[in-house]
């Protein structure tokens, strides 16, 4: 038995996606719901980075899951198991949310009591970069094995990111993947990111990306 809804959204007939992230912002500032864009490419580790993080903040914080795919139910089916409040949302062969597809899928799942939404969006390192989704905070998930040189080829995804997870960390031995460079290459496109390498199978250094999320939800409802 299914415990999470299926919604079909539309995409967004509004010309101006950045004000509409604005006022979506607005919105949920108003409601104090904080939203986190997880960003990255099909196989990263990004659903089980997920359940690691929900099963680190879900006695801290009330947590909503909004889950993009073009289509498939397999990861909100996942996801649903971990006690979160989930929601999936098929994009219509669409390869990105923009800020009114995020709404709809926010006002899908009910945010009331929700302190923490996050929303996976759907796996891909164009896209996605290219829409404001609305969301308080962005971050993007690189695996080890897709290779340290996807910040030159996507230069935009890691620009407007908040926060990277180098994920896979624990398969480092086995792939030509120098850390280093990859670090070297997003500061130059983005100053102000945060990188923190990562194992969403062994666990390690989730504590770092669970401590960031802290920080940023309380400095966010402070201000």
């Amino acid at each position: 038995m299914k415990t999470y809804k299926v919604l079909e959204i539309k995409q967004s007939v509004f010309e101006n996606n950045d004000r509409q992230a604005e006022l979506l912002r607005e919105e949920l500032k108003k409601e104090g719901v904080f939203l986190l864009n997880l960003m990255s490419s099909p196989g990263s580790g990004k659903t089980t980075t997920l359940l690691r993080t929900i099963k680190a903040l879900k006695n801290e914080m009330n947590i909503g899951i909004l889950e993009a795919d073009i289509d498939s139910e397999v990861d909100a089916h996942k996801v649903s198991q971990s006690g979160a409040k989930v929601i999936q949302l098929h994009t219509g062969g669409m390869c990105h949310l923009d800020a009114d597809m995020t709404k709809q899928g926010l006002k899908g799942l009910g945010t009331e009591n929700v302190d923490l939404a996050i929303l996976e969006n759907v796996g891909n390192l164009v896209c996605p970069a290219e829409f404001d989704t609305g969301a308080s905070k962005n971050a993007m998930i690189l695996s080890i094995p897709e290779g340290d040189d996807k910040p030159l080829k996507y230069p935009l995804m890691f620009s407007i990111v908040d926060v990277l997870l180098i994920n896979k960390i624990d398969a480092k031995d086995y792939f030509e993947f120098d850390l280093e460079a990859v670090k070297e290459r997003v500061k130059k496109l983005n100053p102000n990111i945060k990188v923190i390498p990562i194992s969403a199978k062994t666990g390690e250094g989730i504590e770092e990306w669970i401590d960031w999320i802290r920080k940023e939800v309380k400095t966010w409802k402070e201000n």
